[in-house]
C-alpha cells in the first residue's frame, strides 16, 4: 500500500519575515534555524521518509534554488524536482504535481506539506498522517490537518468544523486571520482548529476538484501530461507555468469544495513564520532571554531573541522585548511587537541597499 504513497514538499517560499537571515538568495527553508544540525527542508524530508518511499517525495521549488536542493537532499533524483520558472502561488504547484504523480501512479495518494514548518512529536504526526491517507483512499475527501489552538493566535488562518463523533470532521468553512477578539470567540466556541497547510487526498479527487473549479488551470498543465515525466517535460513548464493563474489552493478549491474534511491534530506545529515563532521554540535563560549561533552577555535584559552568524560576541545592555540578528553584512535590530513590519522593512533596504541585501 505505501507505494501509493506519495509527498509534495513546497520550498519555493522567500521568507522575508525571516530577514536578514532569509533572503531571496538563499530563503529560511535552506537553514538550520533552531541549531539542530538539519536545515528546515531535510528536517521535512526526513520526517516524511518515516512512512513515505523515498523515491515518491518530490519538491516542488524555484528553479533559481536547483543547486541548494540539490546539495542540501543529495539522494534526491532530477526527476523528483518540480523546478518552477515563476511565483504562481501553490494551487499551479499542487496541480503540476498531482499531475504528475497521476501519470505515474493513478492510485497514488499524496501529502502536501510546507517544508519551513516545525512538528516537535513527529511519531503522532506519522500516525496522523497515516490515518490521513487511509481515508483519502477510501474516499474521495480532500482533507487538511487541523492544529488544536493553544492560544487565540491572530497570526494563523482557521478552520471552523462540524463536532461529530468521528475523528475526521466535515469542513464548515475557512477564516483568514481573525483580530484578537474573533480568535477569543473561536477558541471559546471548541470548533476551530488553526490552518496549517498541511493537506492530504488522493490524485483523483484533487484532480477531479481542479477541472472543477479551476478549468483553465486544469487544461493549461493537462494539454502537456504526456510530457510529464519524459524529457520533454522541463520545456513544457518553462513555456506554460507563467501562464497560469497566481492563486493559492485555499482560495482556489478548498474555499469551494463541499468534500472537505478536516483531522484535528496536536503534534507540537509551529509554522516559523516570524522571529517570534522562533523565540517560542527556543531554550531561553532565567531573563526569557533566546539565543542561536551567538556568544552573549546579557546585563539588565530580558525576553530578547539573538541570532547571529559564526558564534559572535555580543553584549546586550538594557534591551528588552527586542529582536537582533546578524546575517553577513546585515545587522537588524527591532522590538518584537514591530517584527510584522519587517516585510516593509525589506523594500526600504532593498531600495537603498540593493537587491544583494534582501
Amino acid at each position: 500500500m505505501k507505494t501509493n504513497y506519495y509527498a509534495v514538499i513546497m520550498a519555493g517560499g522567500v521568507g522575508s519575515r525571516f530577514w536578514p537571515v532569509s533572503t531571496k538568495q538563499f530563503p529560511k527553508q535552506f537553514h538550520d534555524m533552531l541549531g539542530t544540525g538539519e536545515t528546515l527542508i531535510q528536517k521535512t524530508y526526513n520526517r516524511l521518509t518515516h512512512l513515505i518511499p523515498s523515491k515518491n517525495i518530490l519538491i516542488a521549488t524555484n528553479e533559481d534554488y536547483k543547486d541548494i536542493v540539490i546539495n542540501q537532499l543529495p539522494k534526491l533524483s532530477s526527476t523528483q524536482l518540480l523546478l518552477e520558472p515563476a511565483m504562481r502561488n501553490t494551487a499551479p504547484c499542487i496541480l503540476y504535481s498531482a499531475l504528475k504523480i497521476y501519470k505515474e501512479n493513478p492510485d497514488g495518494v499524496m501529502i502536501v506539506a510546507p517544508s519551513d514548518h516545525w512538528i516537535e512529536n513527529e511519531q503522532e504526526f506519522i500516525h496522523n498522517v497515516e490515518t490521513a491517507f487511509h481515508f483519502c483512499t477510501q474516499n474521495d475527501a480532500l482533507l487538511t490537518l487541523g492544529i488544536k489552538p493553544s492560544s487565540p493566535n491572530t497570526g494563523y488562518g482557521y478552520i471552523q468544523f462540524n463536532n461529530t463523533g468521528s475523528a475526521i470532521k466535515n469542513v464548515k468553512n475557512f477564516t483568514e486571520k481573525p483580530n484578537l477578539e474573533t480568535a477569543k470567540h473561536f477558541i471559546k466556541s471548541g470548533d476551530y482548529l488553526w490552518n496549517a497547510g498541511i493537506f492530504v487526498w488522493s490524485v483523483k479527487s484533487i484532480l477531479n476538484a481542479f477541472q472543477e473549479f479551476l478549468p483553465t488551470m486544469f487544461n493549461l498543465f493537462n494539454n502537456g501530461i504526456s510530457l510529464l515525466n519524459t524529457s520533454s517535460e522541463t520545456a513544457f513548464i518553462e513555456n506554460n507555468y507563467a501562464k497560469s493563474e497566481n492563486i493559492s489552493i485555499d482560495f482556489g478549491i478548498m474555499e469551494k469544495a463541499s468534500n472537505v474534511y478536516v483531522l484535528p491534530v496536536d503534534f507540537g506545529w509551529n509554522d516559523l513564520g516570524t522571529w517570534g515563532s522562533l523565540y517560542h521554540k527556543l531554550e531561553k535563560d532565567s531573563n526569557k532571554n533566546a539565543v542561536s549561533g551567538a556568544h552573549v552577555i546579557f546585563r539588565d535584559a530580558s525576553n530578547n531573541i539573538v541570532k547571529t552568524q559564526h558564534g559572535k560576541r555580543i553584549v546586550i545592555q538594557g534591551l528588552n522585548d527586542y529582536i537582533v540578528v546578524e546575517n553577513n553584512d546585515v545587522i537588524l535590530i527591532c522590538p518584537k511587537d514591530k517584527e510584522q513590519e519587517i516585510k516593509e522593512i525589506t523594500s526600504q533596504v532593498k531600495s537603498e541597499f540593493g537587491e544583494n541585501f534582501v
